[in-house]
């Protein structure tokens, strides 16, 4: 039996175009008028707009407006501007990539696994054979088992590839890839995951960038090939009414999309599409160096990453022992680098033995080239980011180099979400980068528009369950719904809107805010968590789906629809019997913002609902770009 995503394999994905500068132009204008629009409003609803009979609420949902508006401020220095680095050919020489000693530059591949299965694998040792390799330059694939599993092995020797595997799983996937680059010795190291299908010119557009001696990793998007194209109205009216749904489905579909606005059900239900984090945020931090690695798709300078295990291990060591001893011996350095210089593996004949003795000391020492963490990609940015004496930077690849499988079940979206939130969480609590030593400060706001957003899981429950509150008893978060209110706040709103759309390069904008708002309960999960102490766990998202619908993972939601419906209902009778304190305006209004939040909340609930559907032989395939041109 093929797998699911054997249907989409022949989905490849188009350029990413630039922001042309008319549109960044028109972009930072609404920007600016919308920062202005909010302060003058923030300034309005602290001086003239709270409810004294209701002063308690009102500060609160006041003060959680004043923090987003801290949010959008830093989400839009984070995106105001591209900056892409200029791309430049391949080197074919290791001087031009920074590199010492004669012969090519090696290039390691590793392909981390776990549980997957070998239809999940096998395609991406495929994907992986296939690229071209550019002149001067010798790459070499490792399949990284952790799992150990006898199936995998063979099939590394099936495809004349490397086989890794270790004893136990300390470390996870980052202890996946110690165990790997202890074994091997390329001078770059490429890094994919079980379902990265590489694109063939992946080698031949990352490498160049390395010609920057001070280029520690390239980080390309994640492209997920498999999304689903969901149904049309016309198919979903057939297969539900029958004859009937075939009489009406050509008047009715039309009408359907113009008022719902949805052209396909069931069209990317896990709101899995990254490129709007990808080609709008991530390519936007470039032009400080600023864009972090996420771990599949990225290629690494091996220099860079001992480099940082090297200054994270010293100073963990001299923290361990005495802040007023001296640092580690100079004896020791000078064994620690030679350690980390790939060059060595090149050299004809026996390895030296400082070099052997500096790898037995590593291996006992635990080294971490990659941090030990739920997410060591990001960590292991902010590491190289702040060695401010070293002067690490990244770069941000703007096209798609792979493509990859999206989650396909609630199951695989709550593990993929919990940790990215845990995760984060973690870093900000034990290793913020913001009061790092060493960053330089324009990269620590890119990192704090980061943090602040998740951050905001802590007031952003005040702004969802704040209609609700004021439909169940009847007050207000305003002193009164009068023309001065919506005077103050619609301009804001509107700005604001057209302004993101003038940022966002015409990816669906709303996709994020809605899952936003219905993964708080997840990420309230994951803050208590850390806070009470816990370390974030390590499961690997699940790569096959068992499409079973049940709403056992998004229990939550439905309780706080059901809330939010019944004080709905509540406020509809309370007008109905002509309460003073339920007038016509404050129950148009909170009853609009109650219907916002509640299609947010309500969309995980369809997801956790959603299975796919079979085809329709009357049905075309839509006819859609896979990325905007």
């Amino acid at each position: 039996m093929k797998p699911y995503f054997a249907a989409y394999e022949a989905r490849m994905p188009a350029r990413v175009p630039a922001h042309s500068p008319r549109q960044a132009m028109l972009w930072q204008v609404l920007a600016g008028a919308t920062i202005g629009l909010a302060v003058w409003y923030l300034h309005w609803r602290w001086t003239a707009s709270l409810n004294p009979e209701a002063m308690v609420f009102s500060v609160a949902v006041a003060a959680a407006e004043t923090l987003g508006l801290i949010g959008t401020l830093l989400f839009f220095y984070d995106i105001w501007r591209e900056g892409d680095t200029p791309q430049a050919a391949p080197p074919e020489t290791r001087a031009q990539a920074g590199l010492a000693g004669d012969g090519a530059i090696g290039v390691d591949l590793y392909l981390t696994t776990y549980d997957e299965e070998v239809e999940v694998v096998e395609p991406s040792i495929r994907a992986a054979l296939a690229l071209r390799v550019p002149p001067g330059t010798h790459l070499a694939i490792h399949l990284c088992d952790d799992g150990d599993r006898p199936e995998m092995a063979a099939l590394a020797a099936c495809h004349g590839i490397g086989y890794f595997r270790r004893e136990g799983n300390r470390g996870y996937k980052a202890g996946n890839l110690r165990n790997a680059l202890f074994r091997s010795g390329g001078d770059f190291v490429a890094i994919c995951d079980a379902d990265t299908r590489v694109l063939p010119s992946f080698l031949e557009n990352t490498l160049g960038y390395f010609r920057d001696p001070k280029v520690a990793w390239v980080q390309t998007p994640h492209w997920f090939y498999d999304i689903p194209e969901g149904t049309s109205w016309e198919s979903w009216l057939r297969r539900r009414l029958g004859p009937v749904g075939r009489r009406i489905a050509p008047a009715l579909a039309p009408a359907l999309r113009r008022v719902t606005g949805i052209q396909r059900l069931g069209t990317d239900p896990f709101r899995s599409d990254a490129m709007l984090f990808f080609d709008v945020i991530q390519r936007r931090r470039n032009r400080h160096g600023a864009s972090f690695c996420c771990g599949a798709g990225s290629i690494h300078r091996r220099e860079a990453v001992f480099s940082g295990a090297l200054q994270h291990q010293a100073g963990a060591a001299t923290g361990l022992r005495n802040r007023a001893r001296p640092p580690l011996p100079a004896r020791l350095g000078r064994m620690l680098k030679i350690a980390a210089m790939p060059w060595l593996r090149h050299a004809r004949g026996p390895r030296p033995a400082p070099y052997q003795r500096a790898a037995a000391f590593l291996r006992g020492a635990e080294m971490q080239p990659f941090r030990y963490h739920v997410s060591e990609d990001i960590l292991t940015s902010i590491h190289l980011h702040a060695d401010k004496a070293a002067g690490w930077t990244s770069v941000y690849h703007p096209q798609v180099e792979c493509r990859m499988l999206s989650p396909w079940s609630i199951d695989a979206w709550t593990t993929q979400r919990l940790k990215y939130a845990g995760g984060t969480f973690d870093i900000m609590l034990r290793e913020n980068p913001v009061f790092r030593r060493g960053m330089d400060w324009r990269k620590k706001l890119h990192y704090a528009a980061t943090f602040w957003s998740y951050l905001g899981t802590l007031w952003a429950p005040v702004l969802l369950l704040a209609p609700a509150v004021a439909l169940a008893f009847g007050v207000a978060p305003v002193r009164a719904y009068t023309t001065d209110f919506f005077l103050h706040l619609l301009p804001m709103l509107v700005l604001n809107e057209l302004a993101m759309l003038a940022a966002c390069k015409g990816y669906n904008i709303h996709h994020g805010r809605s899952m936003a708002i219905a993964s708080l309960p997840l990420q309230l999960k994951a803050v208590w968590a850390v806070v009470r102490g816990k370390r974030p766990r390590f499961p690997p998202t699940p790569k096959t789906p068992v499409i079973s619908p049940s709403l056992r993972r998004v229990m939550p939601n439905v309780v706080l629809l059901a809330l939010m419906g019944a004080s709905l209902l509540w406020a509809l009778l309370r007008h109905a019997q002509n309460d003073p304190d339920y007038g016509a305006s404050m129950l148009v209004v909170n009853s609009f913002w109650l219907a916002w939040n509640m299609s947010a909340l309500a969309q995980v609930v369809l997801a956790a609902l959603w299975r796919p559907e079979t085809a329709d032989p009357q049905e075309p395939a839509p006819l859609q770009p896979a990325l905007p041109t």
